[in-house]
């Protein structure tokens, strides 16, 4: 979901930063009420950090990445995950990737936008009325989730000043059917093993799983 440093005019990556900050600052009141999701925040980060080293692969228009997108926003939660995936973004351009931190931002948003739609969306609910998760409420949170992070990247290949063939989107956006497809083992099996141990008190501290219901 990375966009290279050169594709965008400097004037869009600032509109970019604008945006992403303006997005962030939103939630931050909110954010700094609960002094709880701060740890969760930087577990969030760790974790998504993790995630993405361990796969990503160059396909098509961008890369495909192994984010872990929905253990991390059902275990953590909307805002520990929100910041989370902005923070581990800082945290791979200053460790790792130091070529990407000028399109920080708009890498970002990549990944915050589709979390914003699939929590309104779809994923508060759960939290909200204790509805029990099911296998494929999390297949239809991963397809919303990736469907919107393509979508994000078409989006930006789409205002880039070097023109990208659609074929090339295409290809990328194809790529992630297989996160689709593997993902929710990964999410499912996460939140369950979370859910046998709730009431100790690391998982109690670090994560949010008391509010989810899996079904049996």
């Amino acid at each position: 979901m990375h966009i290279e440093p050169g594709y965008l005019a400097p004037a869009k990556v600032m509109l970019a930063n604008v945006t992403a900050l303006g997005l962030l600052g939103a939630y931050a009141r909110g954010f700094m009420k609960r002094p709880a999701d701060l740890l969760r925040t930087l577990v969030a980060a760790f974790f998504f950090s993790l995630f993405m080293e361990s796969f990503h692969m160059s396909v098509g228009a961008s890369e495909l990445h192994f984010v872990g997108a929905m253990a991390i926003y059902l275990t953590l939660g909307f805002l520990p995950t929100l910041f989370g995936f902005a923070a581990g973004l800082l945290l791979q351009g200053l460790l790792f990737e130091p070529q990407d931190l000028p399109h920080l931002a708009v890498n970002a948003l990549s990944l915050i936008v589709p979390l914003l739609a699939v929590h309104y969306a779809q994923g508060r609910r759960l939290r909200e009325t204790s509805r029990a998760i099911r296998w494929r409420t999390i297949l239809k949170l991963d397809a919303l989730y990736y469907t919107g992070v393509t979508l994000m990247v078409g989006f930006w290949l789409l205002i880039a000043e070097i023109p990208t063939p659609l074929t090339a989107w295409a290809t990328f956006a194809a790529s992630y059917l297989a996160l689709v497809a593997c993902e929710p083992l990964v999410t499912w099996a996460t939140v369950r093993l979370l859910k046998r141990y709730e009431h100790t008190r690391l998982v109690d501290l670090c994560f949010a799983v008391k509010p989810l219901r899996l079904a049996s």
